[in-house]
C-alpha cells in the first residue's frame, strides 16, 4: 500500500497543490496503461534545468578560486543520476511514484534513473507552483550535502575525465569503451567494459553513462596503484 502523498510533502517542506504533485509522481509506464494520462517528463525537464542553475551557482559562490573545469566536475557530480537517486532513496522516493505492472514487476521503485529523474519533476513542480526561491531552498535542502562533499571528491568527481587524464599522464593511449545492453526498453542494464593502457574495468547500470562511469572507476584504481615505471614500452624496444 502507497503512503499518503502529504507524508512526502512534509519530508520536503513545500506545499504543493495534490494534482501537480500527483502529475510529477507519475512515470510514463503508469500513464500509458492509463490510457495516455499525463506524466512527469515536461516537469522533469524543467526541473533538471532548475537545478542546473541552483547548483551552478551555488558552486560558483562558494568557490571563487576553483578552475571551470573543476566546478563542472564538481555540479556533474551532484546532478547525476547516482547523486539524485541517493536522495530519493532518503526520502523513501519510491514509495510514492506511481509505476505501471512492468516497471513494479522490475523494481523500477528503486531505480537510480525513475528516483532521480522524478526528483527533477519534484523541483519542476515546486518552480511552478512557487518561483524560483522556494525551489532554490528545496534544492538546497536536496542535495547541500552532495555539494559539500563534491568539493573533497578528486578523482571521484568525474572518474572517465579522470582515468583518461591518469592515462594521459602515463602515456598510454586514450581509455577504449564497450558497451552492451540487455533486457526490454522499459528495463534495460548496460554493461561496460573499459581497457585503459594495461588495465580494465567492468561497470553495470540502469544506463549508459552510469555502467561506464563504474568501469572507468575500477579501471582508475587499477591504473593509479601500478608501479610508476609500468609506462608503455618504447617503438622498437
Amino acid at each position: 500500500m502507497r503512503p499518503a502523498p502529504t507524508a512526502l510533502l512534509e519530508k520536503l517542506g513545500v506545499h504543493l497543490d495534490p494534482e501537480l504533485l500527483v502529475l510529477a509522481l507519475t512515470h510514463r509506464s503508469f500513464a500509458h496503461e492509463a490510457g495516455g494520462i499525463p506524466h512527469n517528463e515536461r516537469l522533469e525537464f524543467l526541473g533538471d534545468s532548475v537545478l542546473g542553475v541552483v547548483v551552478t551557482e551555488a558552486l560558483y559562490r562558494r568557490h571563487p578560486d576553483v578552475s571551470e573545469g573543476e566546478l563542472a566536475k564538481m555540479r556533474a557530480a551532484t546532478v547525476s543520476q547516482r547523486a539524485l537517486a541517493a536522495v530519493a532513496r532518503e526520502l523513501d522516493l519510491g514509495a510514492y511514484v506511481l509505476l505501471g505492472k512492468g516497471e513494479r514487476r522490475t523494481r523500477g521503485f528503486d531505480k537510480d534513473s525513475i528516483l532521480s529523474d522524478t526528483v527533477e519533476a519534484i523541483i519542476g513542480a515546486t518552480y511552478i507552483s512557487h518561483g524560483l526561491e522556494t525551489a532554490r531552498a528545496l534544492v538546497h535542502r536536496l542535495v547541500d550535502d552532495t555539494l559539500d562533499a563534491a568539493a573533497g571528491l578528486g578523482a571521484g568527481l568525474d572518474w572517465k575525465t579522470s582515468l583518461q587524464e591518469a592515462c594521459a599522464e602515463r602515456g598510454f593511449a586514450a581509455p577504449a569503451y564497450q558497451v552492451d545492453a540487455e533486457g526490454p526498453e522499459h528495463a534495460r542494464t548496460f554493461h561496460a567494459q573499459v581497457v585503459a593502457g594495461p588495465v580494465m574495468g567492468l561497470g553495470h547500470g540502469s544506463a549508459k553513462k552510469h555502467a561506464e562511469q563504474e568501469a572507468a572507476e575500477e579501471a582508475y584504481r587499477a591504473l593509479v596503484a601500478l608501479p610508476v615505471d609500468a609506462a608503455p614500452a618504447e617503438p622498437g624496444a
